[in-house]
């Protein structure tokens, strides 16, 4: 026992310090729990705890390159359950806060006579890492506040799975919980500007007496902060609030790994007092993953435009969480390596957090099958362009590429963002579509999207195409083809210029295209928000040949829409959630897009400081429709946004 033990203690550290320090992950979320349930078991059936046994030691050690600081008290983990009946029996008679449990990295905020004066991560719970100009730049944080007392909140930083997917676009990272972590954890504070990283308070560590933990949110809240929603509950109601959150996950951008109960009464919870690991007075409940065993069928190898080939796990179908899952991202060469996956192993899936779909283990693991059985390798030729692949390490991750400037999967990802919805949103040609143009040498630049006409007689004899679908393709073109120039700027897909980037961007050249294209590095750092990493590439971009020929050639084809008019704050202090189909805007982004150039703001979320819920289904049961009727947020359709911003 003690041998098992000992194991399990070395590999969980291992698992801990690649998540924590490394920003990396060598096993799943679900294979952690596993192991960190049985060393429990074993230590509790032994009675033998390792002095470096996880569940006597939390957190992670601080980066060396980052000052550090001791906490003024220990920050402890939660003791945690995947049991509704254990939550209700720890809560008893009392009142709870049931809160989201968000997955990102935990940070501590100190006010001094009401202006930030110091940002510190959660680290080991003893000492943590001083980053205070990182964030700063955080997108929601308040730099000054309304107490002029010493104030200490608590909170995590995150990043939302919509810009995880915009940030993420290479596969360099595997979830939003590595993106943040390594965004807020650098000494660029320029880098996490650009990760749109934003701060949830939980917690008021030091500020002004109150006897209710419901009544320090909402003093935060006053005070300017975002905190984690959250509801006040009893033993009678709780298992109806756990259930009402599971039910918000699959529209909740933020990450979440379950959710957190809380003693409402301040001093009754500190009065019970800490063990040497958790704190009495809240508790930690997970989501029961819902696991499959399903057979891998394929690994596919996807290129990307950046050069990065990512593993894909192409398996027979199985329902999880409600939906029918059949693919899985692998990642990377090192989660490919340690899962051992082989065609036809049997293997357990689930949707992790209740959202990503993950391979939880492979079962076939160490089987030899006769010897039959060869585990997956990466290739060594790019299945685009068949040159010779690279394996490469960085931070002892290592990763799949295509090293050839001339891939056509770097062009096709290219023209993939060109058309996207964000960008010229042009409907109609998929991937897949686009590389067949590009295949038959139709497609050749930017430009040769608006001009297809000349390939009609091609074009309609095609897989999948005839004359109806083709003049749809053109019908689309055409309209795309009058944009704007924030639209025009997103979709060059210049390193680091995101939608929010572009729009700051042409607002400050007041949408005039020749002066947003000779910006000098000096201008584009005096706009609020773009650094100097930013500036740089973006004036690389211009200084390039090749791409001032691709955009004077979209010039000559494209239709710019160069009005400008001057928001100002119609919107001012109003914040705005969207949820439902829309019929006047192209999408949500769209809409959000103009809330916010009118001086509002947009949330994912309906809280208490939601001013406006834009919902065209103004009688759904919904639950955002549910909680702005609780909170009386009012609810309002597209229509009358619409006349309320004339």
């Amino acid at each position: 026992m003690k041998e098992r033990i000992e194991q399990l203690v070395k590999l969980l550290n291992e698992a801990s310090k690649a998540y924590y320090q490394q920003d990396k992950e060598i096993m799943s979320n679900l294979e952690y729990d596993r192991l960190y349930d049985e060393l429990l078991r074993l230590e509790k059936e032994s009675g033998i705890v390792l002095a470096s046994s996880p569940t006597v030691k939390v957190g992670y050690r601080v980066a060396d390159y980052l000052p550090k600081e001791k906490h003024p008290a220990p920050m402890l983990s939660l003791d945690k359950t995947k049991e509704v009946s254990r939550l209700e029996s720890w809560l008893g008679s009392r009142e709870g806060i049931l809160s989201w449990k968000l997955d990102g990295l935990t940070v501590v905020l100190t006010y001094e006579d009401g202006a930030l004066a110091k940002a510190v991560t959660r680290g080991d719970g003893i000492t943590g890492e001083v980053i205070t100009a990182n964030a700063r730049t955080f997108l929601n944080i308040p730099l000054s506040i309304p107490e002029k007392g010493r104030v200490v909140v608590r909170g995590e930083a995150v990043i939302s799975y919509s810009d995880f997917e915009r940030i993420n676009s290479d596969g360099t990272y595997k979830n939003p919980r590595n993106l943040c972590s390594g965004s807020v954890r650098q000494l660029n504070s320029e880098i996490t500007a650009q990760r749109q990283v934003r701060f949830y308070g939980f917690s008021l560590a030091e500020g002004p007496q109150m006897e209710f933990r419901h009544e320090q949110l909402e003093w935060m809240q006053s005070q300017g902060f975002e905190t984690v929603e959250a509801v006040m509950v009893t033993g009678e109601t709780l298992a109806k609030a756990v259930e009402a959150f599971a039910e918000k996950i699959e529209d909740f951008d933020i990450p979440s790994d379950g959710l957190v109960l809380a003693f409402d009464d301040i001093e009754y919870g500190r009065s019970l007092g800490m063990t040497a690991k958790y704190p009495r007075d809240s508790m930690a409940f997970k989501w029961a993953d819902e696991l499959a065993e399903t057979e891998l069928l394929e690994v596919l190898w996807n290129a990307s435009r950046t050069g990065l080939i990512n593993p894909i796990a192409l398996f027979s179908p199985v329902e999880l969480e409600g939906t029918t899952v059949s693919r899985a991202s692998v990642h990377n060469v090192s989660i490919l390596e340690e899962l051992e996956l082989a065609i036809g192993d049997r293997i357990s899936v689930y949707k992790a957090n209740m959202i990503i779909p993950q391979i939880a283990e492979n079962l076939s693991k160490g089987s030899s099958d006769g010897g039959r059985r060869r585990p997956v390798t990466p290739p060594d030729r790019c299945p685009v362009c068949g040159g010779e692949t690279e394996v490469r390490s960085e931070k002892g991750i290592k990763t799949l590429h295509c090293p050839n400037p001339e891939c056509p999967a770097k062009m096709v990802k290219s023209f993939t963002h060109f058309v996207s919805r964000n960008a010229m949103n042009i409907e109609g040609l998929s991937e897949a579509t686009l590389e067949k143009f590009i295949d038959e040498a139709m497609i050749v630049n930017f430009a040769d999207i608006f001009r297809m006409e000349k390939h009609r007689d091609r074009v309609v004899t095609m897989d999948g195409f005839g004359e109806k679908s083709f003049d749809n393709l053109l019908e689309a073109a055409d309209k795309a083809s009058r944009t704007t120039p924030q639209r025009l700027l997103y979709a060059l897909g210049i390193p680091n210029i995101g939608v929010a980037n572009a729009r700051m961007i042409a607002a400050a050249c007041r949408n005039k295209w020749q002066e947003i294209q000779n910006l000098t590095f000096e201008q584009l750092t005096g706009i609020d928000g773009i650094g100097d990493v930013m500036a740089r590439a973006y004036v690389d971009y211009f200084e390039n040949p090749e791409n001032v020929k691709k955009v004077e050639q979209l010039l000559e084809v494209l239709e710019l829409d160069e009005s400008f008019e001057e928001a100002g704050g119609r919107l001012q202090g109003k914040t705005f959630v969207i949820t439902g189909s829309l019929n006047h805007f192209d999408n949500r982004d769209a809409c959000k897009a103009e809330i916010l150039r009118l001086g509002g703001k947009t949330a994912g979320s309906v809280s208490s400081r939601t001013s406006y819920l834009i919902n065209n289904d103004i009688n759904s049961n919904s639950s955002k429709n549910k909680k702005a009727k609780e909170l009386n947020v009012p609810i309002i359709t597209e229509e009358q946004f619409l006349e309320m911003i004339k």
